[in-house]
């Protein structure tokens, strides 16, 4: 019971590490993504996500820009498309 009890309490204190880590390693970068390792790596030798090598070897993460990263190529609702293909139609209608 008190080693479940640390387990818990040691993920308690990971998460809040996590999301209060404002520089995270290549294992917590992964982690916080939720992708692996390895495609993590993939995405940075292709410059795919923001990364750091202060060192030239070890890979760091700015979590705000990872979060930022995410949040990029947002797919518009179909009620937004139909909105601007609406707004869209109604200016080219105008100038005819």
């Amino acid at each position: 019971m008190a080693e479940d009890l640390k387990q818990v309490a040691d993920l308690i204190a990971a998460n809040i590490i996590n999301c209060t880590k404002e520089v995270l390693t290549s294992d917590e970068a992964a982690r916080y993504l939720g992708i692996s390792k390895s495609y993590l790596y993939k995405m940075t030798m292709g410059q795919k996500i923001p990364h750091y090598k202060p060192m030239g070897k070890m890979c760091y993460f700015n979590r705000v820009e990872l979060e930022q990263w995410l949040q990029s190529n947002r797919i518009a609702t179909e009620e937004e498309l139909n909105q601007q293909a609406q707004t869209y139609c109604m200016k080219k209608g105008g100038k005819q």
